[in-house]
């Protein structure tokens, strides 16, 4: 008998069954869109989402919309933001994944035009974009939201010494302003059409933190770019989280309430936490920190409990925060607290029931914090069983570095049309199949958590 062969690329398999171990819902769309364009991909990524059904469901879906219509507030009129949160609640997407960074930056640009697309073929007018704001100024050299690259050169965006840039973070650092001369030496003509001008138009602005700056550059470049407005990004980040902590926290009934503030319900959701960590997929979670982060003096700082109380360890003069409802909520509010990656995804994501697109390590801890948020659940209390059924459902996608050019964007920018640059963009996607744009997927298979995931299944069996 003649075996049939079938010349339709196929993803790697090996690639595939390592995700399948903890993301199967992301081999899932890999496999459905492998062959189609990367605009059907960021389609599919973007698709309806069933809405909440369980009571802790409902109430995480209000809490969110609130905190959602606040910010969109400062950027849209009322009858754009009716429409946005409409959308919203038929299409509950966050494209996670980034840091707060300005989007001449590589990783950044190409991830926010993955969402971009993904809301244009969908016809929406908005999506929400969550960026990391918790991260220093510089990273490691030259690098962080404090840089700006240009290809060829890294400009020092707001003029701060490096000794300050790698002990302030992004979220605390201000107030800030533009390093105008810096800029005005690495432009050209090419570069004032396409962003450089753009920036120059807030040199003389004073900003309250980095984060505010780069949020309103960013939503000034964009702007710039497509001209159209097909489709508005909403920066959010890790102080939205936090007002939305804030909001569980207001009623000692809430779900979060419970597993932070009730002994026995903390000691429970710590050990699943610890199993977690201790698990074979435990490389992928972040656990820098107990629940929240601390700010003092323009940084970000890990916090341990002790004896009731949040404080900075080996610090007798740090911050010291009583682990109660009250507090918490209050220092939340003040800008004191930030919640971490377990606390804001399950506030904006897990528990609303919203998918969440992000890196190749983000699909790895939002699996886990989705199984132990399942794993601390009293399913003989009515309404945690409810959203135990609810939750066997997992919104989880991989979205960053999908496109990953690697070019600068300064290079990218260059060959594209002045004010509308992203609808050229969306040409050329709507041409690229998901297989190319990843290089077979590559990336992950270079990953050196998911390829020792994938060794030790193949050991295993």
């Amino acid at each position: 008998m003649t075996a049939v062969f079938d010349p339709t690329p196929k993803p790697p398999v090996e690639i595939l069954a390592a995700l399948s171990l903890l993301c199967p819902e992301v081999v899932r769309d890999i496999e459905q869109n492998w062959n189609a364009p990367v605009s059907d991909y960021a389609r599919h990524l973007w698709r309806p989402v069933a809405r909440p059904a369980s009571g802790p469901a409902i109430a995480a879906r209000s809490i969110l919309r609130e905190v959602l219509h606040q910010r969109l507030g400062v950027i849209m009129q009322p009858e754009e933001i009716d429409k946005a949160l409409e959308e919203f609640e038929h299409r509950p997407v966050i494209q996670s994944g980034l840091h707060c960074l300005l989007l001449m930056d590589r990783i950044t640009f190409d991830a926010l035009l993955l969402a971009w697309l993904g809301a244009v073929e969908n016809g929406l007018s908005a999506f929400i974009c969550f960026m990391g704001t918790t991260m220093t100024m510089e990273t490691i050299g030259r690098e962080g939201p404090g840089w700006l690259d240009v290809g060829d050169d890294k400009v020092n965006l707001f003029g701060m010494g490096r000794h300050k840039l790698c002990r302030k973070s992004a979220c605390a650092a201000g107030p800030v302003t533009l390093n105008k001369r810096a800029l005005e030496a690495v432009g050209d003509e090419t570069d004032g059409s396409r962003w450089l001008g753009t920036l120059l138009a807030s040199q003389d602005k004073v900003f309250g933190t980095a984060a505010d700056a780069l949020t309103a550059l960013n939503e000034d470049l964009v702007a710039n770019w497509d001209r159209s407005g097909m489709a508005l990004p909403v920066f959010i980040d890790d102080r939205l989280a936090a007002s939305a902590v804030a909001r569980h926290l207001e009623y000692d009934g809430s779900l979060l309430s419970r597993l932070l503030i009730e002994p026995a319900r903390r000691q429970r959701l710590e050990r699943a936490l610890q199993e977690a960590a201790s698990s074979p997929f435990g490389r992928f979670l972040p656990n820098a920190t107990a629940y929240f982060w601390g700010i003092r003096e323009e940084r970000v700082r890990k916090l341990v409990l002790e004896n009731g109380h949040l404080i900075e360890p080996d610090r007798p003069h740090g911050l010291s925060i009583p682990f109660e409802r009250p507090h918490l909520k209050q220092a939340l509010l003040d800008g004191v607290l930030l919640p971490n990656l377990f606390l804001m995804f399950l506030v904006l994501a897990i528990l609303p029931r919203v998918r969440v697109v992000g890196g190749l390590r983000q699909i790895g801890y939002v699996a886990l914090f989705h199984s132990i948020l399942l794993a601390v659940l009293d399913e003989s209390v009515p309404e945690e069983r409810d959203l135990a059924a609810e939750l066997q459902v997992r919104e989880n996608a991989w979205g960053t570095r999908v496109i990953d050019e690697k070019i600068s964007v300064r290079e990218q920018l260059a060959g594209l049309p002045d004010r509308a640059l992203f609808p050229d963009l969306l040409r050329q996607y709507r041409l690229r199949t998901f297989a190319e744009t990843t290089d077979d997927l590559k990336l992950v298979r270079e990953n050196t958590r998911w390829r020792k995931l994938g060794l030790a299944e193949i050991k295993a069996t």
